[in-house]
C-alpha cells in the first residue's frame, strides 16, 4: 500500500470509529448513508470518502456481520448480503478482535473476482468508541497488490539469476589467470589460456550489454517514438550480424517472402530481435543445414518468421524459452556462448511494439520462431499476403505479453 493511501486510509478509519456507534445499530448495505447519520457530521464525511476511495473498505460487526462496505469492496465480490464469502478475511478479522491491527496477504479466487485470482493487502483495524461494547467493530483494507507483488518476485528472480550467470565468467576468468600464471614457461598453454580468456571476456560482455538492453525494455526507459520501419532493412541488417557466425558452422541464411512491408517500430530493437532469433538458430543448428528467414503481411501484422532444421524443442520446454536464463539443455550453454537472455529480449521487443512471439517446434525436425509486429497505418498488404498453410501440422503457441 502507497503512503499516500496510507495516509488516506488511516484518515478514514479515524473518520470510521465515530461512525461505528451508529452505523452499528442501524446497518447499512446499500445506497447513501442513513438520515440518523447527519448529526455526525465526521461518520457522513467517512462514508462519502469511502464510496470514493478505489481501495476496498469493509465493516465488520461484533457478530461478523457487514456495517458497510464501500463501491470497491462490493465490487471484488468478497460480500453477500450481510456476510464476508472469504474464510481468510473472516480469519483475519477474528485475529484483528484478539491481538489488535493486523497486515496479511489473501488471495482471492479468480471465480469470485471475475476476472482471474488476485493477491489483496489487507489491513484489518479493530475500532473502538467510548460507547461502543467491546471488542467493537473491525475495519479491513483491502488494496490489489498483485502486479506488485509480481514485480517484487522477479525482481527477486532477477538479481539472484544474474549474480549466479556472473559467477560463472567471473569465476573461469580467475581460473584461466591463475592458470597462465603457473605455466608461464609454457608459451602454447599460455596461448590456449588467453584464447579462453578472451571467448569469457566475450561472454562476459554480451552478458553485461543484454542486462542493460533487457533492463531499458522492461520499463527502465521510455520506449521512443514508433516510427515507420521498413521489413526489408532490418532483415538485412539481422543477416548481416549474424552471416559471419553461420559460415562459421557452414550455415546458410536463406531470406524470403514478402517485399517492402512497413511496420511502426524502433528499427534497434527490431534488429536486435531478429538479429537474437537467427543466432538462436545458427546456435542450434549443424553444419550444411539452411537457416530462413521470411517476412509476410497477415491480418494487419508483419510476420518475420526464422525456422531452422537443429534440434527442436522438448514440448515440456516450449513454454519456458522466453523466459530470463531459461536454457532448454544447460549443457549446450557453453559451448553455444548463450546469455539465456537472447529470447527473453525479443518477447520484450514484441511486447513493447503491441506484438507478440510464437514458436513451433519438433524435436529433431527444427524450430520456426514468428515474430508479430503491426503494420504502419496505411500500409498495404500483398495481394499473396495469405500463402497456402503447410502440409505439416504446426503447432503455435502465443507467448503472453509483459
Amino acid at each position: 500500500m502507497s503512503p499516500l493511501v496510507a495516509l488516506v486510509v488511516g484518515l478514514v478509519l479515524g473518520g470510521v470509529a465515530v461512525a461505528a456507534v451508529i452505523l452499528s445499530r442501524r446497518r447499512t448495505f446499500d445506497g447513501p448513508a442513513p438520515d440518523d447519520v447527519g448529526g455526525l457530521p465526521e461518520a457522513a464525511f467517512a462514508r462519502r470518502l469511502l464510496d470514493l476511495m478505489d481501495p476496498a473498505v469493509v465493516l465488520v460487526d461484533v457478530d461478523d456481520a457487514i456495517l458497510l462496505a464501500n463501491p470497491s469492496a462490493r465490487a471484488l465480490g468478497i460480500v453477500r448480503g450481510s456476510r464476508l464469502l472469504v474464510p481468510e478475511l473472516l480469519g483475519l478479522v477474528q485475529a484483528v478482535r484478539a491481538g489488535g491491527s493486523r497486515r496479511a496477504d489473501v488471495r482471492l479466487p479468480g471465480d469470485l473476482v471475475g476476472s482471474g485470482p488476485r493477491l489483496m493487502g489487507v489491513h484489518g483495524v479493530r475500532l473502538h468508541s467510548g460507547t461502543a461494547p467491546l471488542p467493537g467493530p473491525v475495519a479491513l483494507v483491502l488494496q490489489d497488490v498483485t502486479e506488485t507483488r509480481r514485480t517484487e518476485a522477479v525482481r527477486r528472480d532477477f538479481v539472484a539469476n544474474v549474480g549466479h550467470e556472473l559467477k560463472t565468467p567471473v569465476g573461469a576468468l580467475a581460473l584461466l589467470a591463475e592458470a597462465i600464471e603457473q605455466a608461464a614457461d609454457d608459451p602454447e598453454a599460455v596461448q590456449r589460456f588467453a584464447g579462453r580468456i578472451a571467448r569469457e571476456s566475450d561472454r562476459l560482455a554480451r552478458l553485461v550489454r543484454e542486462l542493460i538492453d533487457l533492463s531499458r525494455l522492461q520499463g527502465g526507459e521510455p520506449l521512443p517514438e514508433l516510427l515507420p520501419v521498413e521489413v526489408d532493412d532490418v532483415i538485412a541488417e539481422a543477416v548481416d550480424r549474424t552471416r559471419t557466425a553461420a559460415k562459421a558452422k557452414d550455415l546458410e541464411i536463406a531470406v524470403g517472402g514478402h517485399a517492402g512491408l512497413v511496420v511502426r517500430g524502433v528499427e534497434s530493437q527490431l534488429v536486435t530481435a531478429v538479429t537474437n532469433l537467427l543466432a538462436n538458430a545458427v546456435a542450434y543448428s549443424e553444419g550444411e543445414n539452411r537457416i530462413a528467414v521470411a517476412a509476410r503481411a497477415r491480418s494487419g501484422f508483419a510476420e518475420i518468421a526464422v525456422t531452422d532444421s537443429g534440434v527442436g524443442i522438448p514440448r515440456k520446454d516450449r513454454q519456458r524459452v522466453f523466459e530470463r536464463f531459461y536454457r532448454v539443455d544447460q549443457s549446450r550453454a557453453s559451448s553455444t556462448g548463450g546469455t539465456g537472455l537472447g529470447l527473453a529480449i525479443v518477447k520484450h521487443v514484441a511486447s513493447n511494439h503491441g506484438g507478440s512471439v510464437a514458436v513451433w517446434s519438433e524435436e529433431g525436425l527444427g524450430s520456426t520462431f514468428t515474430l508479430r509486429i503491426p503494420l504502419a497505418a496505411g500500409a498495404t498488404e500483398p495481394l499473396d499476403a495469405h500463402p497456402p498453410k503447410p502440409a505439416a501440422p504446426v503447432e503455435k503457441m502465443e507467448i503472453e505479453r509483459s
